[in-house]
């Protein structure tokens, strides 16, 4: 297992489509094991990976509380297939867009059917703080961020603070992105 960095708005890979897995191998089951490790390091309970430059549907959950026994899922080419009428408002955040929070309305109970770590074919009904994880993560696997479900207003600030501060990274000595040599 290993850490992976995190990418970050303005990081417009984090609006790519990622692409279904073909089969569930060792090396979607060590990318698995790294988004668990890289997740619980951060720490959050869900991590796409996307989030970690890799274009692919897969994603890691685990929404045990401090104190109690991690349960980690992982899910495959997961895709909601139900979601009820009614609707729940959850303080979300993100890894990508680290330190900022809001209210983000989303049905609170889901139905999702994706391949678990052996390949299986599950279906899986959630509500709760799963049910917002889990369609929270589904939407960055469409290039969606949880703050495109706020108003434009808050949106175009939240980004425009990212680029500020990605700017003034990119200027100072030492960040590789100031690095004029190639990789």
């Amino acid at each position: 297992m290993a850490l992976k960095p995190i990418i970050c708005i303005p990081d417009n890979r984090l609006r790519l489509v990622s692409k279904p897995v073909e089969r569930v191998d060792d090396d979607i089951k060590r990318l698995m094991d790294d988004m668990l490790e890289t997740m619980y390091d951060a720490p959050g309970i869900g991590l796409a990976a996307i989030q970690i430059a890799i274009p692919k549907r897969v994603v890691v959950i685990d929404t045990a509380k401090e104190g109690e026994d991690a349960r980690p899922i992982c899910f495959v080419n997961p895709e909601i297939v139900w979601s009820s009428e009614e609707k729940r408002v959850y303080q979300e955040g993100c890894l990508s867009i680290p330190e900022y929070y809001e209210d983000v309305e989303r049905p609170t109970r889901v139905k999702a059917r994706y391949l678990d770590r052996e390949g299986r074919e599950n279906e899986l009904e959630a509500d709760g703080l799963l049910a917002t994880a889990l369609q929270h993560e589904i939407d960055h696997l469409n290039g969606v961020l949880f703050i495109d479900h706020l108003s434009r207003l808050k949106r175009e600030r939240v980004w425009k603070k990212f680029e500020k501060i990605a700017r003034r990274n990119a200027s100072e000595p030492g960040h590789p992105a100031h690095d004029s040599r190639e990789l």
